[in-house]
């Protein structure tokens, strides 16, 4: 089943992917008109940012087994097993927080929301954008992301395709400056630059 992958080393930060996801997700489903709904909408995938100022969009993994779904005492957590998607019931939610403490990657917020009760604050999450979905739509963050940073796609390709990309960057020489510029290895470098830096700094 295809998913959104997180590419962060292309994320440029414009945060274009927050703008749709809150769009996807109001009344109006557009950008013009969901600025003047009330509650007004709130995007379910959050940029980040590291210490050189790059950008990572940050959404949930609906982990299975999903620590939120395990951790939420009124039951309020539940997974569709057919859309592989952990979804929030806004009716039986106690906004307790008990979710977000047991999510590791902090993609949960309170909030009003549409499909809450009127001035009720709940928990809300990426939902894999699954009424667009059932439309016959790729997820609002996806579609928008021009960067390439968000991508929806099967997962084993989405690996194949690292494993290739790897690959060719490691057949061009055996070098450090040749292995810097492959995902996994940049970020590697990365740290290690920085771990230098802290050191120099160091009486």
């Amino acid at each position: 089943m295809k998913k959104v992958i997180v590419h962060p080393e292309r994320c440029v930060g414009c945060m274009q992917c927050m703008a749709a996801c809150a769009a996807a997700h109001s009344r109006s489903k557009s950008v013009h008109g969901a600025v003047l709904e009330f509650p007004i909408p709130k995007p379910r995938i959050h940029v980040g940012s590291g210490i050189y100022g790059e950008g990572f969009p940050n959404r949930c993994r609906h982990c299975d087994p999903a620590p939120c779904m395990l951790a939420c005492l009124p039951g309020a957590i539940y997974r569709d097993d057919s859309m592989e998607t952990v979804l929030i019931d806004p009716f039986r939610c106690i906004n307790c927080a008990s979710c977000a403490m047991a999510c590791p990657f902090g993609v949960i917020r309170y909030h009003e929301d549409r499909a809450a009760p009127p001035g009720k604050c709940i928990a809300v999450k990426c939902d894999n954008c699954l009424e667009r979905q059932l439309q016959g739509l790729i997820p609002a963050c996806a579609e928008v992301c021009k960067s390439g940073a968000l991508r929806f796609e099967e997962p084993a390709a989405d690996l194949k395709d690292k494993t290739d990309e790897i690959a060719r960057r490691i057949s061009l020489g055996a070098v450090e400056g040749d292995f810097a510029h492959a995902p996994a290895l940049a970020l590697l470098n990365a740290f290690k630059r920085a771990q230098r830096e802290v050191n120099e700094r160091r009486p």
